[in-house]
């Protein structure tokens, strides 16, 4: 694989761990203040959901992050 192949795929899989975390805090509100999952809203499922929603959007990408670094620098 080119150092651009790389590149491009780490940014592919940075973008797309974003993106989940931002569906899924989405989703969460969404559950929350809808019927789509019972009458009147889940507001608990809800909240639970989009606290990790994003929380993922935002550790996440640190974890790939430093995941690349080791194995960048040969560890």
């Amino acid at each position: 694989m080119t150092d651009d192949q790389l590149w491009r795929s780490r940014f592919l899989a940075f973008t797309l761990v974003r993106l989940a975390g931002l569906l899924l805090f989405l989703a969460g509100i969404v559950i929350a203040f809808s019927d789509l999952v019972r009458p009147g809203g889940w507001p608990l499922l809800g909240g639970l959901m989009a606290i990790a929603g994003a929380i993922d959007a935002v550790l996440a990408p640190r974890i790939l992050r430093r995941a690349w670094e080791r194995q960048d620098s040969g560890q």
